[in-house]
């Protein structure tokens, strides 16, 4: 949409405030809330914030931002209406005062890493698949709203919940594809259309405060949190992507003559993931809890490996219909929902695009199941392994030139800055399990 589209609609959607939307470094979404009557300006010119006062964007000498629309996100947020007015959202890009864009704008670090990949001749896709548990409100501990598994009904209430938080992503205008139970008790699995991906992930940031809104409303706690409860799954984001030639705007990763049906860009976006997959992990996996997740036993992949119909592998490609090209992709499965959807994709493009500039060699599929692989036959098989914690994330991270230049100078130093603070913050920790097992000692 244009600006005065904005407005037209605004007026006819009876609009009284707007909430601004953006996300700080860590993907915490954060909103300024606006008067109708200043929507003209804030269009035309922006609304200005203190950015210093957002994890990790700016200091206090510099701390003057503004935020700009992006007129395309406009909807109205169904929770917050009313017959005294509506409450409309935007999503916002954030510039400095010179008008230039904020290099710590998650947003634009996306967008930068998408204009490389137009320049190649590409459109970037996403299709994400975001797991979440839903708990009751109040409980002494965290007690899941229902006992399902996989696919199950589950109970009224949680199959209820899931149809309003549907319809409500559709009042968004996002296309829910599927929505089930998962594996754990109380999990639960929206996946939406897949599409580009910087529309992906603004759809992505509606979906986590839809959820969190509608389980609110019912007395219910909804939590993206990787590993929120030991012993069960825990949720992960898996990540479907694919690459469309700009031009004759087919599905560059689809090739009928190949056994898999995938193109030697297909296979060479897929090789440099996997060689970037160590220095991307703290960005794709970003809390001290995600590597609680990423352990074998579960379906969480923990070695590095591609394969088709393997699901213990990190890269998976799936099936799709013979007739359906549009659909070839790939799945990466490591990343968890607690992840900064912009600097996620970000930086799983800018490995996959560098394996294509660099035409880099994919290894041989691994179709066994790798959980029942022992020490001596993973190292026979060149078959690495993720990081085990974030302490790991980041040292991988800091070493790769790649992710550095994707995330550039400012964002870089801040992101690990706070994530090594996080870090150091856990390591003190004595935990209830520590004083069980070491207090007698």
């Amino acid at each position: 949409m244009k600006a005065r589209e904005v407005l037209e609609k605004a007026k006819a959607d009876n609009v009284t405030l707007l909430n601004l939307q953006f996300t700080d470094i860590l993907g915490s979404l954060k909103q300024v809330t606006a008067s109708i009557k200043n929507l003209y300006d804030i269009l035309a010119y922006g609304a200005w914030f203190d950015g210093s006062s957002v994890e990790g964007f700016a200091r206090i000498h510099e701390s003057d931002l503004y935020l700009k629309p992006d007129p395309n996100t406009y909807a109205l947020i169904p929770w917050l209406s009313s017959p005294e007015g509506n409450t409309a959202r935007l999503i916002c890009d954030i510039y400095k005062p010179d008008g230039s864009p904020f290099e710590g704008d998650p947003r634009f670090i996306l967008k930068k890493a998408l204009k490389k990949a137009n320049k190649l001749g590409f459109e970037y896709n996403t299709g994400p698949e975001l797991e979440f548990f839903l708990f009751k409100e109040g409980a002494a501990d965290l007690s899941p709203i229902d006992s399902g598994g996989y696919f199950d009904l589950a109970t009224v209430e949680a199959h209820s919940i899931r149809r309003e938080i549907t319809t409500a992503l559709e009042m968004f205008g996002i296309d829910v594809e599927a929505a089930h139970h998962e594996v754990g008790k109380g999990q639960h699995e929206i996946d939406f259309k897949f599409g580009d991906a910087l529309i992906t992930a603004d759809r992505l940031l509606t979906l986590r405060v839809t959820v969190k809104a509608i389980a609110q409303k019912h007395g219910l706690r909804a939590s993206f949190m990787p590993k929120p409860v030991m012993g069960m799954p825990g949720s992960g984001m898996h990540v479907h992507q694919s690459l469309f030639d700009i031009k004759s705007k087919k599905n560059a990763f689809y090739n009928p003559n190949d056994k898999y049906n995938l193109s030697k860009i297909a296979y060479s976006f897929i090789a440099g993931q996997l060689h970037h997959i160590k220095g991307m992990m703290s960005v794709l996996c970003p809390t001290v809890n995600s590597y609680k997740r990423l352990v074998t036993g579960f379906e969480a992949p923990v070695y590095i490996s591609w394969a088709r119909i393997n699901r213990s592998a990190l890269i998976r490609v799936p099936q799709w219909f013979e007739d359906k090209h549009e659909s070839a992709r790939m799945e990466l499965r490591c990343p968890d929902p607690a992840c900064n959807p912009y600097l996620a994709f970000a930086v799983m493009l800018a490995a996959g695009l560098d394996g294509i500039e660099k035409k880099t060699e994919l290894s041989e599929p691994v179709e066994e199941d790798l959980y029942e692989f022992d020490e001596d036959k993973l190292v026979s098989r060149n078959i690495d392994t993720l990081p085990s914690s974030l302490f790991e994330a980041i040292h991988e991270m800091k070493k790769n030139k790649l992710i550095h230049s994707v995330l550039g100078d400012h964002l870089f130093k801040r992101y690990v800055n706070i994530k090594t603070r996080e870090w150091n913050e856990f390591k003190m920790q004595v935990t209830p399990w520590e004083v069980e097992k070491y207090l007698d000692i």
